[in-house]
């Protein structure tokens, strides 16, 4: 069963990378592959002869497929570093196990390619010497190639790439020429000995599988520059580098093995890739020939060294960033150095270079190699419906080629190198499990974070001294190298001597800058840095920045400047700042340490905080400035002193509104308190009735009964039925047990809108019937409709639209409605008693919906005497009132207002004319409550 998906434990406390590489020193690693070509050839050539190209072609056209999978796979893992590896570990999240193996088989295969460049270059050197007479130190030059590439690696990251890039392009450029020349000389050369060869030889798929086992040490390594993807300046542009890798491989895999296919024919040249090399390459390039295949040579195992010491520290640190391995190995320094992933590196090269069988390491090294890329097409396959996988299909053809060649192929190698290869990556992961379970400091991320942040950068007070000394010293010993060897060459002068020269040459290029990054290097570094750090902070700060001479002339402006002057800072320049704040004095050294002045600009004016540098001696001829706007701060502080009344006025409000809110709350539970102990002798009395009815109606038809069948009653009976007047006793009784059922239905109607009013169970946004709330609100008010000796009553015009539940707070809604009415009626009431009232008084209260806009429109109109358009803007203000000291507080139609805009985020208006009447409209926005529970 696959496991869960793979989640990381918080990254926040890991290291990042920064992004210091630029696009063309991360193109340079991605040559390495190709450059690497010269010393796998010439092995292939000599086995298989002219059928090798039946194993480059389909190679090569999966390492191009493979490139643009990694290209795309980069897009979407934009700040994953270690490139394919961690990709396959990614697409394997829900087989962690199988990603960690994939990763780590990956980067065996690198370390191994360290150790057989460093046995090349060794065996390279071994022989020129013995062909000068010389003894060669083999385990001097074993040590010193395999740390070489280290020392740099261990100085920083970019110095390691500046230096591959600078023999990366001569030797790329010089390989593409060994191949179109060679391609050209084939075909049109009358010395030729023909574009094509005369006959094929037979290839078994056994043999085809083993050198397709054998060439995919290359031709699917075109994709390295994936690795530096986190850490590149643009990493688009790197990944871009991909398509340009991918259409390189043809001319020089197919290309470049034709011609060795053509031309390296002579007998005796058995593997050798020099002898190959040289062979093939004399015929057109004649006496250059050894040269230059002695720096592709050479040039192939350094820069394939330095690429090893690049991509498989970032390919551990990954790893570790994703909690596959011990967060030790994410360690790295602010330089981009990673000690613990490049100490394990190291490890690894010096356990496959104790073992110094270049075929073994090669075979070994490259079974975890394929494995890797096996489980890439699987991951690719898995994730076929993501989409930064692109042909899933072909993924699984080349899966299953690569199952089969990793069978027979591997096996053709040697079943023991098969099974050591599968297991070394298990080895390495128990390695690594050990370790997290060691107590030794340096084995945990925790001890190297305090060394990073205690350790001081590089400065040297006196570095002068330093530099002349080490110029000294590598003068020195090179003068001296040359001449012992300038000694020897001319005792006894061979062919081999430029050859000779050619190593030398690079190995001292890769010692000098290694010595220059622990030496000089971290000078010019830290001063660089120092340098930017001054620049970025002059740049980024938000005050302005001058530099003054001592005549006060303006010579650096910051761009924050501009912002400050309404001038670009270069119009600054050769200007006294007294141009533009006239109360400066004439002088830097006569000013106040800081001041505040007034400056006038095309803005307008703005207050400065000016701050100037004291000259701490006389070499220093520069005053600094610092302009600090504090025009906002001034203006608050007016501000400040202004609004004082005013928060005294709106502390006086707030505790009013306080009051009025406890007033009504007290209301309410008081009104919803008499409610609760009316309805209970009204229920009971209600309920009682309809018995009583009933009772009644059987007496009254036995009373009947009696009379129908007792007409002559004794005379008693007869004088207390006139007495009661039994006749109109019988009639009224029911009428007066219906009355009484009227009125408790009244006082049932009264006290249900009194609860409806107070809303005490209702305090929070509730889905509420807007009509029930004016309904209860009038029959509160009922009382004050009436007519009365002095004015006739006030008639109420519902117009009522098809309202949809509306969420609001309905007590606080309801005395909206109250305010509102009451004040209608305190306006009629005052018309009528000022005869301003031709037509009967009337309240009109309408509803309606807008059901695109989301609002409900409630409109409370009188026939009042209006309002003066002098007050309808003060209505809504506090303690605003027009009735007489007693009627009113002023907060009515405050609290209302409020309630309306704050409380629903609506609208209250207040339409009004002189002797036309007054319209309150409210405005309420709600929700479609049937979509949304649909």
């Amino acid at each position: 069963m696959p496991k869960q998906d793979y989640i990381p434990v918080s990254q926040s406390s890991y290291p990042r990378l920064t992004r210091t590489l630029s696009a063309v020193e991360s193109w340079g690693f991605g040559l390495t592959a190709h450059i690497s070509w010269v010393a796998l050839v010439p092995a292939i050539h000599a086995a298989l002869g002219s059928q090798a190209i039946f194993v480059w072609i389909p190679a090569v056209i999966v390492g191009m497929l493979i490139n643009y999978q990694v290209k795309r796979l980069g897009m979407y893992f934009i700040d994953v570093a270690g490139g394919t590896p961690n990709y396959v570990s990614h697409l394997l999240k829900r087989y962690p196990g199988l990603g960690r193996y994939a990763a780590i088989g990956y980067l065996l295969n690198w370390v191994s390619y360290l150790s057989v460049n460093t046995l090349v270059l060794t065996d390279l050197i071994k022989v020129n010497l013995e062909s000068l007479g010389i003894a060669c130190p083999k385990l001097f030059l074993d040590i010193g190639f395999t740390l070489l590439p280290f020392v740099v690696a261990f100085s920083g990251t970019r110095a390691l790439s500046i230096l591959h890039l600078f023999f990366a392009i001569p030797a790329f450029g010089l390989l593409i020429t060994f191949c179109v020349h060679g391609l050209g000389w084939l075909a049109f050369s009358s010395a030729s000995p023909g574009f094509f060869p005369n006959s094929w030889s037979s290839l078994s798929f056994v043999d085809w599988a083993k050198w397709f086992f054998y060439v995919s040490y290359a031709t699917y390594s075109c994709e390295t520059a994936s690795s530096f993807v986190a850490d590149s300046r643009h990493p688009s542009q790197t990944l871009r580098f991909l398509d340009i890798a991918a259409w390189m491989m043809p001319p020089i895999f197919i290309g470049g093995s034709w011609v060795m296919m053509r031309l390296a024919t002579a007998p005796g040249l058995n593997d050798n890739a020099f002898l190959n090399l040289v062979a093939a390459s004399r015929p057109f390039w004649g006496q250059w020939a050894e040269i230059n295949v002695t720096f592709l040579l050479v040039s192939a195992s350094l820069l394939g060294s330095a690429t090893v010491v690049s991509n498989c520290p970032r390919i551990l640190y990954q790893l570790a960033l994703d909690n596959h391995i011990s967060p030790v190995f994410s360690a790295v320094s602010r330089r981009g150095v990673f000690v613990p992933a490049l100490s394990l590196t190291l490890l690894l090269c010096s356990l496959y270079l104790i073992w110094a069988d270049i075929a073994r390491i090669v075979a070994v090294g490259n079974i975890g190699w394929f494995a890797a890329f096996m489980l890439l097409h699987l991951g690719l396959w898995f994730g076929r419906n993501r989409p930064e996988v692109l042909f899933p299909r072909i993924s699984l053809g080349i899966l299953v080629v690569e199952i089969a060649v990793l069978l027979v192929g591997g096996l053709a190698w040697g079943w023991i190198n098969l099974l050591i290869g599968l297991v070394f990556p298990i080895g390495i992961l128990g390695f690594d499990a050990l370790i997290r379970h060691v107590t030794f400091a340096p084995f945990h991320l925790s001890w190297w974070r305090r060394h990073y942040r205690a350790r001081p950068s590089v400065i040297i007070k006196d570095s002068v001294i330093l530099q002349v000394s080490i110029l000294i010293i590598l003068v020195c010993g090179a003068v001296a190298t040359g001449w012992l060897f300038g000694a020897k060459l001319n005792a006894d002068s061979k062919a081999t001597d430029e050859n000779l020269f050619v190593v030398l040459l690079m190995a001292v290029a890769f010692v000098g800058v290694a010595i220059a990054c622990w030496t000089t290097l971290p000078q010019v570094v830290a001063i660089t840095e120092a340098r930017e750090a001054a620049e970025h902070l002059f740049t980024v700060a938000q005050d302005g920045i001058l530099v003054l001479d001592e005549q006060g002339i303006i010579k650096q402006a910051n761009p924050a400047t501009e912002s400050i002057f309404d001038i670009k800072p270069f119009e600054l320049l050769g200007n006294h700042p007294s141009k533009w704040i006239p109360e400066l004095p004439e002088y830097p050294q006569q000013w106040i340490k800081r001041s505040e002045h007034t400056l006038f600009h095309k803005g307008g004016v703005s207050t400065l905080e000016v701050s100037i540098s004291d000259r701490p001696h006389q070499d220093f001829q520069e005053y600094v400035v610092i302009l600090h706007d504090i025009t906002k701060r001034k203006q608050a502080q007016e501000k400040l002193r202004q609004s004082q009344a005013e928060l005294q006025q709106e502390a006086k409000l707030l505790a009013s509104q306080l009051v009025q809110s406890e007033k009504m709350s007290s209301l309410g539970q008081l009104v919803a308190g008499v409610a609760h102990e009316i309805n209970n002798p009204v229920n009971f009395i209600y309920g009682n009735l309809t018995p009583a009815n009933e009772y009644t109606q059987d007496l009254l038809k036995l009373l009947q009964l009696y009379q129908q069948y007792y007409p002559n009653p004794a005379p008693q009976i007869q004088k207390q039925a006139k007495a009661i007047d039994l006749d109109f006793l019988i009639e009224d009784l029911p009428k007066l047990i219906n009355s009484m059922r009227v009125g408790a239905e009244r006082i049932t109607e009264i006290v249900l809108s009194l609860r409806n009013f107070s809303r005490l169970d209702e305090a929070q946004m509730k889905a509420v019937n807007i009509h029930e709330g004016i309904d209860s609100t009038l029959m509160l008010l009922e009382h004050r409709l009436k007519a009365k000796p002095n004015y006739p009553g006030i008639k109420i015009i519902k117009e009522y639209g098809n309202l949809p539940l509306v969420e609001c707070y309905p007590g606080q809604l309801n005395q909206v409605f109250m305010n509102i009415l009451a004040n209608a009626i305190d306006a009629l009431e005052e018309s009528m008693d000022n005869g301003k009232i031709t037509n009967a008084p009337h309240i009109c209260i309408c509803t309606n919906l807008i059901a695109d806009q989301q609002l409900v429109i409630i409109s409370i109109a009188d026939n009042g005497c209006g309002i003066p358009e002098n007050i309808q803007k003060q209505l809504f203000d506090p303690f605003f009132t027009t009735k007489p000291v007693g009627k009113g507080t002023g907060l009515g139609l405050s609290i209302s207002y409020q309630i309306i805009t704050q409380k629903h985020r609506g609208k209250l208006q207040c339409i009004s004319s002189p002797n036309e009447g007054t319209e309150f409209i409210i405005n309420l926005p709600f929700r479609d409550l049937k979509k949304i529970h649909k």
